[in-house]
């Protein structure tokens, strides 16, 4: 995408987060804003911001988890602009546990969030998007989506396919001028884990250090170069491209590896008997 000024967007999770950062960026660039989340406070507040660098921006309470309030965005995004550059599919949703600890509302509702509604998002926006000389979407899935995990089962099936969705939709549609990234961010300072624990979604240990995790900021920095560019895969973070890259070469090397930190980090976690 040659110039991105005067475009439109929609951005999923835009109250918080790398939804909200993502939102900004491109609202410095001049980019005019549909934003949806469920934070119906935030998302107004992200709203006025946005308006702040001087473009359009439309605020509306969506839970991507539910097609019937997917098609109603949708419907009101065609009757205010009708017409639609950009779409950013980030709102996500995370369980971090033991994979038979999960109940199937969990997993319907975490597959719903984060994979059947970006699913549906791209499907209905499709015929608007295409209507564009030059047209994007982006896909935020995460090196979760590349490199596997323990106890994140549900989460990491979401994202994988993802990445596989953005690939096929990159091959299928190269040729018409439509754009698709798929952005695979590592650790992000962002309350992804603190909503899981907040929905007892978190039943493991999940407190990743702070020297590995980046600021949603460099995250949309990172979403704006893939969209000028139409990168196909971008995978932020050194920490998460020298795990794909060892998935990539040696998947052996990564199942050793993955299994020597549990053991050291099982070590670290047992409690010390006094005395």
């Amino acid at each position: 995408m040659k110039a991105i000024r005067g475009k439109k967007a929609l951005v999923t999770g835009a109250a918080s987060g790398i939804g909200r950062s993502i939102a900004l960026a491109l609202a410095r660039e001049g980019v005019d804003l549909f934003l949806l989340d469920v934070d119906e406070e935030n998302l107004t507040a992200a709203v006025e911001t946005a308006r702040s660098f001087g473009v359009r921006a439309i605020g509306r309470c969506c839970d991507v988890g539910e097609p019937a309030q997917i098609t109603e965005s949708v419907r009101a995004l065609e009757n205010s602009w009708g017409e639609l550059d950009i779409l950013v599919n980030n709102a996500g949703i995370l369980y971090h546990g033991r994979t038979e600890s999960m109940t199937q509302e969990q997993w319907n509702r975490l597959l719903s969030v984060n994979l059947h509604g970006p699913i549906q998002l791209i499907r209905e926006l499709l015929p608007l998007l295409r209507k564009q000389p030059e047209a994007h979407i982006l896909n935020v899935s995460s090196v979760a989506g590349l490199v596997p995990a323990s106890e994140m089962a549900a989460y990491q099936t979401s994202k994988f396919a993802l990445v596989g969705l953005s690939q096929s939709l990159r091959a299928e549609y190269r040729r018409s001028g439509l754009g698709v990234t798929a952005l695979c961010p590592g650790l992000v300072d962002t309350n992804l884990a603190a909503a899981a624990r907040a929905r007892k979604w978190v039943t493991s240990k999940l407190n990743p250090p702070a020297f590995l995790r980046v600021s949603p900021d460099r995250v949309a920095a990172c979403a704006l170069k893939a969209i000028r560019r139409n990168q196909g895969l971008v995978v932020i973070t050194g920490h998460g491209r020298a795990l794909w890259l060892l998935h990539r070469l040696s998947p052996h090397l990564l199942d050793l590896w993955q299994r020597v930190s549990l053991v050291v980090l099982g070590a670290c976690l047992t409690p010390r008997r006094k005395g």
